[in-house]
């Protein structure tokens, strides 16, 4: 009997430590549970403040202006800063300016464009090189940049270069024949006057003008001042003669003018005298002023001609001449 017992109360304590088995891994499974629950609902607060610091902040659309040719960074910008969001067109007319500064240059940073330095031909015949047409396309680089605004990125500046439109093989025949010519006349005894207008014929003699090439007085002449032997000499400034360094040469662009007006040509500036002159007749003359007044103009023609000055004591001839195979394109 006693045998019984103790056999029936092994089974009971297995049983017992079975059961508690179970509630333990049933606890268990609870316990993981609850865990997992006070992650995600026991601290909302926190949580939330703490998935808003993991999530990282959108940087802002970055603009670079570059120059094609060093891929130097000359500008970088946000469009955001330049008030994209707040007003589009106010936005644009800080990048039409921007293209603006760039092409045109500040008192700070000298801009892209840059006129044509003719070439010229020296006393063998030979060609002393000047520069090219240097042009930055405004309207172009306002289009990339627009293009750019929402995505950022970079720019090239979309420059143009051109060269002087003629064949250096027909350099030697370019003074085969004249085309036009015009003279005035000047008194001797203007010694100042007269030594201005030699300087600034010899800076015009023998320039070649290209297909399509732009002719600028101010920039083939340069500046005229004491360094580059220019005297004083009286000119007109706001209808009153007044003694000025480079007086007169506006006798030399005025007659250049009234030669190259004898060829067809596309005028791109010309002024005049608030006075009359004298050397030439009325309104046709053509002031200059360094830095300021310019006489330019294009040949539009699809050949090249020459610019001969030559200086007497009391006259200046301006002769426009080309290859004779090229006479028949010059001549109206």
């Amino acid at each position: 009997m006693m045998k019984k017992w103790t056999f029936a109360l092994i089974i009971l304590c297995s049983i017992g430590m079975l059961g508690c088995q179970k509630l333990s891994e049933i606890d268990q499974v609870v316990e993981i549970e609850e865990t997992e629950s006070n992650l995600l609902v026991g601290k909302p607060i926190e949580t939330a403040t703490e998935l808003q610091e993991d999530i990282p902040e959108i940087a802002p659309v970055v603009i670079e202006i570059i120059d094609p040719n060093t891929l130097e960074t000359l500008y970088t910008f946000s469009p955001e800063e330049l008030g994209y969001e707040e007003d589009i067109e106010t936005y644009k007319g800080k990048i039409v300016q921007l293209a603006k500064d760039l092409a045109r240059g500040t008192d700070e940073r000298t801009g892209y464009d840059q006129r044509m330095i003719l070439d010229r031909i020296d006393e063998q015949g030979g060609i002393i090189k000047g520069s090219p047409l240097i042009l930055l396309k405004e309207s172009q680089l306002v289009e990339r940049i627009l293009e750019a605004t929402d995505v950022g990125g970079t720019v090239i500046l979309p420059i143009e270069i051109f060269e002087s439109g003629y064949d250096p093989g027909d350099v030697p025949n370019l003074d085969e024949v004249m085309v036009a010519s015009y003279t005035t006349y000047f008194n001797q005894a203007d010694t100042g006057r007269n030594r201005n207008i030699e300087l600034s014929a010899q800076a015009i003699h023998n320039v070649i003008v290209g297909s399509g090439d732009y002719f600028s007085f101010n920039t083939v002449v340069g500046p005229r001042n004491e360094e580059k032997g220019y005297q004083p000499a009286p000119e007109i400034v706001n209808k009153e003669l007044v003694m000025g360094i480079g007086g007169g040469i506006c006798q030399t662009s005025s007659t250049m003018f009234n030669a190259i007006d004898q060829i067809p040509v596309k005028y791109v500036e010309r002024h005049h005298h608030s006075l009359d002159i004298g050397y030439v007749p009325k309104g046709r003359d053509a002031t200059v002023s360094y830095g300021g007044l310019d006489f330019r103009f294009q040949n539009t023609n699809e050949v090249p001609f020459m610019i001969k000055s030559i200086y007497g004591s009391q006259f200046l001839t301006i002769e426009i001449r080309t290859a004779a195979k090229f006479k028949d394109s010059l001549v109206r």
